[in-house]
């Protein structure tokens, strides 16, 4: 499906962007693994977090108070207790975040076999990363070509270990903390850069022995979870959409509500301030689940390049291509380092965001471990191909608002894998076309 995006005025307003998509996907999956009924209030409607509904109910939870396609529901799940689950085959449909997370809980179980599997991207995306540490545990886990989906798990046994991660990344330490909860001893996994913590954060809230000590995180074997309620705040990913391009579009103010405002998210604001730009955090409090929220408010700015690497990076990894988009509107040259992890996203998200930027008249550059843009006046404009990723989707529709001849994008519907209101909110911000 082809979406054009025209030039606009000013975006002005305020909106509450959709629930954080990766905190809604852990509630179900904590959920499901907890003792009782727990009520998850926000969670995120799209195409990936139904995956995760579907998955654990497949593995005998009960979910309930699913409503209307995009219509954020408060959800009641009863869990099938840590040691549950029952067989299944999965669907992780184009869900990342669920085909490495959930492998963690089911390799401890005491019985039962399970098989995930997904879409055709999800079938290129490397589950070697899990399976490995996992067998380390004792768990029976196999994968085509010893690194790709279907991913087949049996029970077994499991027992701690310590697991430095070549990489941070939130995903490989989430699945080992879901089997460390299940195996005897201590796991503990060291992270090389902090990674998000919402897992921890979570499992902390439910009940589990959760500590960062060493530079990583140990968890301890735990007999029960009691997650209660939890309330998902707003994605601060999706937020990002609406900073940027407020930023890029002359005479914008733009303010966003009740945003996820957790450290280990947030390091766009940091690199977005560098690059010049002026933006207002005011905290609101912490939600249930020990995640903060703040009201963010932005508005346009002159922006310079900037260089963006090493600690940074694992605290802003899926808004990087949006760094390198507001890079074409920056005055001089902005690197973007370290971020080999941007391959193996929903595309190769090194590859694609150049392709795109280059394609509306940008000028960027492929690097080993990331991208090199040089800044101009902005983008003219043109066809970009989303390659059935979300975030380049957005990224297009963004940059089409701030161009001189606005941007058609290939393959728009991609976005309903995070944000199926996308295309609404972000025309509720905008004003007139610009003369």
């Amino acid at each position: 499906m082809a979406v054009r995006f025209d030039p606009t005025g000013p975006l002005r307003g305020s909106l509450r962007p959709p629930p954080d998509k990766s905190i809604s996907h852990r509630a179900a999956l904590i959920a499901a693994m907890g003792e009782g009924e727990t009520t998850i209030e926000g969670y995120l409607d799209s195409a990936d977090t139904r995956s995760t509904l579907d998955a654990v109910q497949a593995c005998g939870a009960e979910v309930e108070g699913v409503g209307p396609v995009g219509v954020e529901p408060e959800l009641r799940v009863r869990g099938v207790g840590l040691r549950g689950a029952g067989d299944a085959e999965i669907d992780v449909g184009n869900a990342g975040t669920l085909l490495r997370l959930l492998p963690g809980w089911l390799a401890g179980q005491p019985e039962g076999r399970w098989k995930l599997d997904g879409d055709d991207s999800i079938r290129r995306r490397p589950v070697d990363r899990v399976a490995e540490p996992l067998r380390r545990m004792g768990a029976e886990v196999r994968c085509r070509e010893g690194r790709l989906p279907p991913l087949e798990i049996e029970a077994a046994e499991l027992h701690g270990i310590e697991y430095p991660m070549p990489i941070a990344s939130a995903q490989v330490k989430s699945c080992l903390l879901f089997a460390g909860l299940l195996a005897e001893g201590p796991t503990w996994v060291g992270e090389p850069l902090r990674s998000r913590d919402h897992t921890e954060r979570m499992l902390a809230a439910a009940g589990a022995d959760v500590i960062w000590i060493n530079g990583g995180v140990q968890v301890r074997p735990t007999k029960r979870l009691e997650p209660g309620h939890l309330v998902v705040p707003s994605d601060f990913s999706s937020a990002a959409f609406f900073l940027v391009a407020a930023l890029l579009v002359p005479g914008s103010e733009v303010v966003l509500e009740g945003v996820g405002a957790n450290p280990t998210r947030t390091g766009l604001l940091g690199v977005l301030r560098r690059m010049g730009a002026e933006i207002e955090v005011e905290p609101l409090g912490g939600a249930r689940g020990g995640e903060p929220a703040a009201r963010i408010s932005v508005r346009s700015a002159a922006l310079r390049g900037t260089e963006v690497a090493g600690a940074e990076i694992p605290l802003s990894i899926d808004e990087l291509p949006l760094v390198a988009l507001a890079a074409c509107f920056a005055e001089g040259e902005t690197t973007i380092r370290d971020a080999g992890e941007l391959r193996r996203k929903e595309s190769n998200r090194v590859a694609t965001t150049c392709e795109a930027l280059n394609a509306l008249g940008g000028s960027a550059e492929e690097t080993d471990d990331g991208m090199r843009i040089e800044g101009s006046d902005g983008l003219r404009g043109g066809t970009v191909r989303s390659h059935g990723d979300h975030r380049i989707a957005m990224l297009a529709a963004v940059a089409g608002l701030a161009s001189v001849e606005g941007v058609e994008v290939d393959g728009m519907g991609a976005a309903a894998v995070s944000y199926p209101g996308f295309e609404r909110d972000l025309a509720s911000l905008s004003a007139v076309p610009r003369p």
